[in-house]
């Protein structure tokens, strides 16, 4: 379903019943890599699974910023009056979840996966082969990557939510920042998952279900 918010219409897909838990989804995905987390979650809260403006089935858009897809998602929470929300996001969701919990007082839970505060925290190989890929392709998504966000301390100390921070062992995020980011969240959790990468446990995985279950409870 649709929904339009100041002139983006946002796409999800709405399952289940109980408490509201949003999924938010990487950079060059949509919703769909939530399908079968979603399906377990259904079963337990009512799961909103957004494609981000310029992603998915959402409004194409010419250039992408976190701070625009924030207010995207807070948006949603409050034309659809979602109290009590737990917010999970992976990656680019990630961050994109990060910046609302500082601004949304509606966010009680945040989960988040594999999300970096600014561009240096990802590891330099995976840098590089973002500027070899923007040379010939130009393309907005790996833009936002290599420029955005700019992610303080401060301004993670303004999250009030219960906060779970997730990361891979073999992740593409610099593990010191996942740690900085879970420091500087005063009500957080830091699970560094033994064996797992960037998205091994959340693209198509019911694992990730599994860790949002056994947090948000």
């Amino acid at each position: 379903m649709y929904i339009n918010l100041d002139g983006i219409e946002l796409y999800y897909e709405k399952s289940g019943s109980g408490k509201p838990l949003i999924l938010l989804h990487g950079n060059g995905e949509s919703h769909e890599i939530f399908d079968e987390a979603a399906e377990e979650l259904s079963e337990s809260y009512t799961c909103y699974a957004i494609d981000s403006r310029g992603h998915g089935k959402s409004t194409a858009v010419n250039e992408l910023h976190y701070s625009d897809m924030a207010d995207d998602v807070i948006r949603f929470i409050e034309a659809l009056g979602l109290d009590d929300v737990i917010l999970y996001g992976f990656s680019d969701g990630g961050i994109i979840a990060l910046l609302c919990a500082m601004k949304c007082k509606r966010i009680k839970t945040l989960i988040i996966s594999g999300a970096n505060i600014n561009p240096k925290g990802v590891k330099a190989g995976i840098r590089l082969m973002f500027k070899i890929s923007y040379f010939f392709k130009r393309d907005m998504f790996t833009k936002l990557m290599m420029t955005e966000p700019d992610i303080s301390a401060k301004d993670l100390s303004a999250i009030s939510a219960r906060t779970l921070v997730l990361a891979g062992s073999k992740d593409l995020i610099i593990e010191k920042q996942t740690r900085f980011i879970a420091d500087s969240i005063k009500n957080s959790t830091l699970r560094i998952l033994d064996g797992e990468a960037h998205g091994t446990y959340i693209i198509h995985s019911t694992k990730i279900a599994k860790l949002i279950k056994d947090f948000a409870q």
